[in-house]
Formats: structure tokens, sequence, C-alpha cells
């Protein structure tokens, strides 16, 4: 099974969409699924532009990548009924969609989200390619209650969107750090593949990381992605790992 993390530059526009098209026709024969960073359909910074930017489920399953001959997973402003959510999107190659909203929005320093969006309301597993999945956008994983309702859940595979800004500058970042901690204790609790999609790039006085990468179920990193520069990792996963061989992993 292989995965493709689309370590993209989005910018504050619906343009994004033609980025997509490109990157998903470059790699969709070379791989199963293809995961972009979170909000990659629109930009992070949008504030009051989250309204007019916003997508509707009849506009994101006419988009022109999905029905792609991979899965494609990607972040958009997603619009239902009145409300506005922070959403991940996987689209499987038959054209269906399925929609998780951002359970965790944070609110403090850099971050306005909870100004502009509804919570989603936690976690909904769905089988893909790649066995069960759940799905997660960036300050999901820093609720440990969110961890737990994933490790609860069994999956085989975590999709994490991040628009993860850079700080905490020394001989490593302090913040990379952070995540990779987060990732690792997620995969062993959940005992399985954790896969981190971060953007790079510059908004809005912001500077974006990078460093996507994949964590293996006993929280190993797999292979990681460049700081700073645009890239698409290729990763060959093992989806189907047994209870016991999930258990072993836990605990070696």
């Amino acid at each position: 099974m292989k995965i493709a993390l689309a370590q993209i530059s989005p910018v504050l526009s619906r343009h994004n969409e033609a980025l997509h098209v490109r990157h998903v026709r470059a790699h969709e024969h070379a791989c199963d699924v293809l995961v972009f960073p979170e909000l990659s359909l629109n930009g992070y910074a949008l504030k009051d532009a989250v309204f007019e930017d916003a997508y509707t489920y009849e506009e994101l399953v006419a988009l022109p990548f999905v029905n792609a001959a991979c899965d494609v997973v990607f972040g958009c402003v997603f619009k239902e009924q009145h409300k506005i959510y922070n959403a991940a999107v996987y689209a499987r190659t038959s054209g269906e969609i399925v929609v998780y909203k951002k359970s965790t929005l944070p609110n403090y320093g850099l971050f306005q989200e909870a100004r502009f969006f509804f919570p989603g309301v936690g976690i909904a597993p769905f089988d893909t390619v790649l066995g069960k999945t759940v799905m997660a956008v960036c300050e999901d994983l820093f609720d440990a209650s969110f961890v737990a309702s994933v490790a609860k859940a069994n999956p085989d595979a975590v999709l994490v969107l991040s628009n993860s800004p850079a700080r905490g500058f020394g001989e490593k970042l302090g913040i990379q750090e952070t995540w990779e901690k987060l990732l690792s204790a997620c995969a062993i609790y959940s005992r399985a593949h954790v896969v981190f999609v971060n953007r790079v790039g510059f908004e809005d006085g912001l500077g974006f990381w990078g460093g996507s990468c994949v964590m293996d179920p006993s929280g190993n990193i797999v292979a990681q992605a460049s700081l700073f520069v645009p890239e698409c990792l290729h990763v060959s996963l093992n989806h189907t790992l047994s209870t016991v061989q999930k258990y072993h992993l836990r605990y070696t």
C-alpha cells in the first residue's frame, strides 16, 4: 500500500484547486492515497473570508481531482447549512467523499479559529484502502480525550492534516519536537500508522515548517519530508496488521 504526502504551499485563494489538480495528475498512478495539508484548498488565515470561500458538499464532489486514479485527502473550509467548519475530506476513486469536521478549535496566541468555525463532534472511523481510517486536523491531537477516542476506535491508519507555523528555533524546531511526541503517542496508543501532512510557505506573517512524516505503530518515524520546502513524499505501508501484530508492535 503506497501513500503520498503532498507538502504544498497554498495561498489565500480558491486558485489552490489548480495546485491540487497538478499534484493529483502527477502522482495518482504512483500511490493509493494522496494526502494534502489542513485547509489546502483555501489557505489558513482567511478570517472573515471563510464565509465567501467555503465549499458546499455539492462543490466538493464536483472538484476536478475527485474521482482520480487514487484516493485523495485534502483540507477545506466547509459550509453545511448556516455553519462553517474546518474540514478534512477523503475522496474515493469512486467519487464518493467523507467529510470530517475539526473538533478541537484553538483560540489563543496566533490562532483564532473558534471565532470563525463551528466545532465538529469528534471522530468518525470509516473503511478505506488503508483499512479502518480516522482523520484528524492539527489541534485535535493536542486534546488527550480526542487521542483516547482514536485509540479506542482501534484504527489501521490515522491521517493528520496540519497547518503548523514554525516556532521554537534552535538546533531543532521546538514545535517539530512537540509534534513528533504527539504523533508517536497517537501511533502507540492506537497501534496504527499515523500520517502527518503539514504545509510550507508563508502567509499573513506566518511561516510553516513542513516536516510531514509517517509514524509506524511503534511510534517510530518511517519517513519524513524536508523542512520549509514543497515536497511530495511517497511511503509504503503495511496496512493489514493483525490484532496480535499490533499488540506486539505496541510493546517493542
